[in-house]
């Protein structure tokens, strides 16, 4: 007898194979905000190896997708830069606001030791963070609009700080400027100090840096009030 033919199941069933191996391949991964990961992967990488350890190509393998996929929202490491550079100061922003909503009210100078305070710990504590947004090395400020707004806001504060304090009579000196420039010496000078690696010299560790930071701005905060 004739062999018998294969039916149209069988030859049904084999044929879908290659088909559903093709189904099978793995689709490309799209982020629902690609823009959001790009940069939580840049400051990740600044955390781990510094600034200067940001590539666009780099900050694609570690969001998961196509090394060109990122050009849609960064089309140059500058803009990346300047984009981790808007977020380093958005938390450093959000960090001083908690502890100023947690300072005693009317008390300008109580004000300003918690401002200060903030600074210098969130300077310590992402160091890499606060390097770029103190250095003119890693992305064009000039074209970082909000990164200098949000800066002089900053200073600007501190200023009107020691503004009020002068105002309610809590200052001894009669000369406000050089309150206001020896306040904003203290916290940007300490936090550059600790960047840069200054207080091993001093005989200060690292577990000790916070510590010498409060005590020093309590010497400051002492010595520019008025004695009672």
């Amino acid at each position: 007898m004739p062999a018998a033919k294969p039916t149209a199941a069988k030859s049904a069933a084999a044929r879908p194979r290659r088909r559903a191996a093709r189904a099978a391949a793995p689709k490309p991964y799209h982020h629902g905000d690609l823009r959001r990961v790009l940069i939580d992967a840049a400051l990740q990488l600044v955390g781990e190896g510094g600034p200067d350890a940001v590539s666009v190509r780099e900050a694609a393998r570690r969001a998961g997708v196509s090394p060109g996929a990122p050009f849609r929202h960064f089309p140059s490491r500058d803009a990346l830069m300047q984009a981790v550079a808007e977020e380093a100061q958005r938390r450093f922003r959000a960090e001083i606001e908690v502890a100023l909503s947690e300072a005693v009210a009317g008390d300008p100078l109580a004000r300003f030791r918690s401002l200060g305070l903030a600074y210098v710990r969130w300077a310590m504590r992402n160091p890499t963070h606060f390097e770029i947004l103190s250095s003119r090395r890693f992305f064009d400020h000039d074209k970082a609009a909000g990164v200098s707004a949000d800066n002089a806001e900053l200073i600007e504060l501190t200023e009107r700080t020691l503004a009020e304090a002068f105002a309610q009579g809590q200052l001894r000196s009669v000369n406000l400027k050089a309150v206001q420039i020896a306040g904003r010496a203290l916290v940007y000078g300490f936090a550059r100090m600790d960047i840069d690696g200054h207080f091993p010299r001093w005989g200060v560790s690292g577990g000790e840096a916070e510590r010498t930071a409060e005590a020093i701005i309590d010497l400051f905060v002492e010595g520019i009030a008025k004695r009672v």
